[in-house]
């Protein structure tokens, strides 16, 4: 009965309670006074309250039917990028030529060393996007060296790809940082030469008129099913040497890395979906 009576104070301070039960209005007053002018108010919910369930029910717009993933097969609103049948969707970053990767017969396409970096000849904004990769075997090089790439959304933040396997290196630039800016949540790879996946959602930040930047983009990252990186705050680039930089821009394209280095990096089943 005490660990009843526990459970039930607890969820009525956390506004558990069932569609037809009340939280106590004196309670969350009391916890609104005390934050002061800090306190969020929606507006929409200010005024006369509703009476009935009708008055909080809304039917429009309507919600766009997307049919999901099935067998690894990417939804139907999404933007093939890469399904191992061509390098049609990209280019050389460096000189907007045809892409120089190796396209595998396993459906995948390889880094090809020092060809240079290949891009998606779309642009994209806010986007999720889908991701994977994989390290090759036999193990070679370690640090930096050892499976090296990355994903640049907008061709400018990169999220890191690295065979981290028994494989230190420094934290903000190991597997699924966000490159020298942010530390992943949790080191999540499969054994090296299997396939790893990336699920990211990406928001753009935003500049004024005058190119200075007046929100933040944002960036989550699910590594194999584990979330990694937390709608975290993108302060800027992501370089090597020096800090984040700012520069005004709109929408840009997706960007894989050749590290230069033989890290042999490839990947497979690459989608995209607009947001």
């Amino acid at each position: 009965m005490k660990n009843f009576c526990l459970f039930s104070i607890i969820a009525l301070m956390l506004g558990v309670t069932s569609c037809k039960e009340k939280v106590q209005v004196e309670q969350v007053d009391a916890i609104e006074s005390e934050a002061g002018d800090n306190v969020i108010v929606h507006e929409e919910y200010t005024g006369d309250e509703p009476t009935t369930p009708e008055e909080t029910e809304f039917y429009e717009p309507k919600v766009p039917v997307v049919k999901p993933s099935v067998n690894g097969a990417p939804p139907s609103d999404a933007i093939v990028l890469f399904n191992g049948t061509g390098l049609e969707n990209w280019i050389s970053a460096n000189d907007s030529t045809a892409a120089k990767w190796h396209l595998n017969d396993d459906g995948s396409m390889t880094v090809n060393d020092k060809t240079g970096n290949i891009q998606t000849k779309q642009n994209f904004g806010d986007v999720q996007l889908h991701i994977e990769w994989k390290s090759p075997l036999p193990v070679q090089s370690k640090g930096q060296n050892r499976g090296n790439s990355g994903v640049f959304l907008n061709g400018i933040y990169e999220v890191q790809i690295l065979d981290q396997n028994d494989n230190p290196t420094y934290v903000n630039g190991q597997v699924a940082s966000i490159y020298k800016q942010h530390v992943p949540l949790a080191m999540a790879s499969v054994p090296t030469g299997e396939w790893n996946t990336y699920d990211i959602i990406y928001h753009a930040p935003e500049f004024n008129n005058e190119g200075g930047k007046i929100k933040s983009g944002d960036i989550t990252v699910i590594h194999n099913g584990v979330l990694v990186q937390d709608h975290v705050e993108l302060k800027g680039t992501t370089p090597y040497i020096g800090w984040p930089k700012n520069p005004p821009h709109g929408k840009g394209p997706l960007l894989l890395q050749d590290h230069g280095d033989d890290s042999r990096v490839s990947f497979r089943n690459i989608w995209i979906r607009e947001l």
